[in-house]
């Protein structure tokens, strides 16, 4: 990690606001003001991709059964998951961040952590340069960016949604302590309602309470994983929960869950929307690779990560969806679960390795798939053309169907 002149890391959690509804607003502004749910379909049994702000004052939330959505908010507008569309818009975003910093971490289609060390001396005041990079992404993409500024990822994370939508705010160098005071225990990030609803119980109703607690106290009632997780949080301590950024030649994107998740169905909707992300941007890097990964945090921050080495390297969503569906099987017992990820380990350097599977679908059919991903992409990329396949249409509106 680079750092400043001072000796500390700076950190910038760019988080762009109700990203795919957003997106569907600015496309269609008929849509500004209205309740846009993104993903399934009230008469079907879809569930929720995403939602704006208007829809969330009803409760409305990602993951959440289409027909419980609807039943919030009857006045709700659904809309189909357009992800090449999202894709798109993510990679214009992102590579205008990159213009920041060549250390840019992308952690989901809509999210990112820049590593700023070093740049107040060149570029001005750190509260400056995010001042500008969300004119910029107003300007160029109309749509807003929630930044958040501190000396660790995890505080710059919470200082993101401090302000939310289109929040700014800086959590100086002496102000970390208080900061993480300040906020209800709701806006700890990483603490589950369950979690919640323990310390209530334990009499613990503030962050000044929870920090008044020993480590071996917290441990003791709620887990190593999570006792040890909070003493740290709740003290402004990065406990590490994003140490698994690297620079390691990979592709990969994660999403945390509004709510802890125990449908399989919802959860499998979500994985395959993360898969055409991962091979999309496999596409346009022109990276390919064998081994495939997964990731699961369960509520008590407990996280479990799989991987897969293929005999040859992953062709497209569906094999990278099916391969990623496995893994999650083996580490993911139905409890509940606040984040997934995926991810392809890429590889340049074994160009001939590929080994026919005996088993499986064969090279020809693989190939073909692949095939006809790219001319999807390309035609997007050249034509401006919004097309989907149609497994991916149907998975991410019914998500009751087996794959």
């Amino acid at each position: 990690m680079n750092r400043d002149r001072t000796g500390y890391p700076l950190w910038f959690h760019v988080d762009l606001d109700a990203f795919y509804a957003s997106v569907e607003q600015r496309d269609n502004p008929t849509l500004q003001g209205k309740a846009v749910i993104v993903g399934g379909d009230r008469n079907l049994r879809g569930v929720v991709s995403a939602c704006s702000y208007e829809a969330r004052k009803f409760g409305v939330h990602s993951a959440m059964p289409a027909a419980e959505a609807a039943r919030l908010c009857p006045e709700g507008v659904f809309l189909p998951v357009r992800m090449d569309r999202y894709q798109e818009v993510s990679e214009g975003i992102m590579k205008l961040l990159s213009t920041a910093t060549p250390a840019m971490h992308q952690i989901s289609i809509d999210e990112a952590f820049l590593d700023m060390s070093g740049t107040e001396r060149l570029l001005g005041p750190a509260i400056d340069q995010a001042s500008r990079l969300k004119r910029l992404v107003r300007n160029e993409y109309g749509l807003t960016a929630s930044i958040g500024i501190a000396r660790s990822r995890l505080l710059a994370k919470m200082a993101s949604d401090y302000r939310k939508p289109d929040g700014l705010y800086q959590v100086d160098r002496d102000e970390q302590e208080r900061f993480v005071a300040s906020l209800d225990l709701k806006d700890l990030w990483g603490l589950g309602k369950k979690t919640r609803i323990r310390l209530l119980q334990l009499g613990i109703e503030t962050v000044q309470e929870l920090r008044a607690q020993t480590e071996s106290f917290l441990r003791g009632h709620l887990g190593p994983s999570t006792g040890t997780y909070l003493y740290k949080a709740c003290r402004g301590i990065d406990p590490g929960i994003f140490t698994s950024l690297s620079r390691k030649h990979s592709v990969s994107t994660e999403t945390t869950f509004g709510h802890d998740v125990t449908d399989r169905d919802a959860v499998e909707t979500v994985l395959l929307q993360l898969c055409e992300q991962v091979m999309y941007r496999c596409f346009r890097a022109n990276a390919f690779g064998f081994t495939v990964t997964t990731k699961v945090r369960s509520e008590d921050f407990r996280t479990s990560s799989r991987q897969k080495t293929l005999k040859r390297r992953v062709q497209s969503v569906d094999e990278l969806f099916a391969t990623a569906r496995a893994l999650l099987a083996e580490s993911w017992d139905g409890t509940p679960i606040r984040l997934i990820g995926v991810g392809i380990v890429s590889d340049t350097t074994h160009v001939n390795r590929d080994q026919p599977d005996l088993f499986g679908p064969t090279d020809d059919s693989d190939t073909k798939k692949r095939t006809v991903e790219e001319t999807v992409w390309r035609l997007r990329e050249r034509l401006g053309v919004d097309v989907h396949k149609a497994r991916t249409l149907r998975d991410a509106q019914n998500s009751g169907e087996n794959t």
